[in-house]
């Protein structure tokens, strides 16, 4: 509720010193597109050796479920950080 006036003041400020420029928006969108684009497929990949890493692990020892999760959670982690790198680029123009 009280952030309400907040955002108000600050959504009617100024934009960003050459935010307006075309060429600075072109290279902006085409540097999140690469941020995003590239973190995703190298947490496919990573995602794929891991994951075929754990089926033969689990195929040898059941018990070791919970720790293989927590891997194959953090390849796919790569993904969600150049999503925020792609949102804050993005942000910034």
């Amino acid at each position: 509720m009280f952030a309400l006036p907040a955002s108000a003041q600050m959504t009617a400020a100024a934009p960003a010193a050459g935010a307006t420029d075309p060429s600075v928006l072109r290279w902006a969108f085409a540097a999140a597109a690469a941020a995003a684009g590239l973190a995703t497929l190298a947490a496919g990949y990573a995602v794929a050796v891991v994951g075929s890493a754990a089926v033969g692990a689990l195929a040898e020892k059941p018990e070791l479920l919970g720790r293989v999760l927590i891997l194959v959670g953090l390849a796919e982690g790569i993904a969600i950080y150049g999503l925020i790198v792609a949102i804050l680029i993005l942000n910034r123009t």
